[in-house]
């Protein structure tokens, strides 16, 4: 009689609190996101060293962590948010949201980070109007990357610094 009671109870309790076999979430440490994209055919140095952390999803949704927006330099300036999200495939960054390049003072989304073929020494770059083709070798170290400055920013900081120091000297 007692194995009935149970029966019921446990029925009543999945549908309460469905137990989600379908969407195991992966969390991994922010050291070893580069070796997890060379084993997925890209190269190690797209996202820079200073990671926060990421997940990875069983459908291949990753995301990665960053405690703040920030910017690198690869063969034009990268800037991240503090959360980027792509679907990573043998080869490829699909969907990338959260990552922009900048292209003649424009900052434009990277809409894919594709490598077609390994032995080209090519790295696709996607950014919705056009595909940049960059070398592999580019991105082998991972960058350091900086908090997230506008241009104009950094150009007015430079400004500034370089008019003090002018007016140091006069003073000597």
């Amino acid at each position: 009689m007692k194995k009935l009671t149970i029966l019921p109870l446990l029925i009543i309790l999945q549908l309460i609190h469905p137990i989600n076999t379908t969407t195991t979430t992966l969390i991994s440490s922010s050291s070893s996101i580069h070796d997890l994209l060379k084993s997925q055919g890209l190269p190690g140095g797209i996202f820079p060293r200073n990671v926060k952390s990421y997940t990875l999803d069983q459908d291949g949704l990753l995301e990665v962590y960053f405690d703040e927006p920030c910017e690198s330099m690869f063969e034009t300036l990268v800037r991240f948010d503090t959360v980027v999200k792509a679907n990573l495939t043998f080869g490829g960054l699909n969907g990338v949201e959260g990552l922009s390049q900048e292209e003649l003072f424009l900052w434009l989304p990277v809409k894919d980070i594709i490598v077609k073929d390994p032995l080209s020494g090519l790295i696709l770059f996607d950014i919705g109007v056009a595909q940049k083709q960059l070398a592999f070798s580019l991105f082998e170290d991972p960058p350091i990357c900086n908090p997230h400055r506008s241009y104009l920013q950094m150009m007015l900081g430079r400004k500034g610094r370089d008019q003090d120091n002018h007016q140091a000297q006069v003073q000597r």
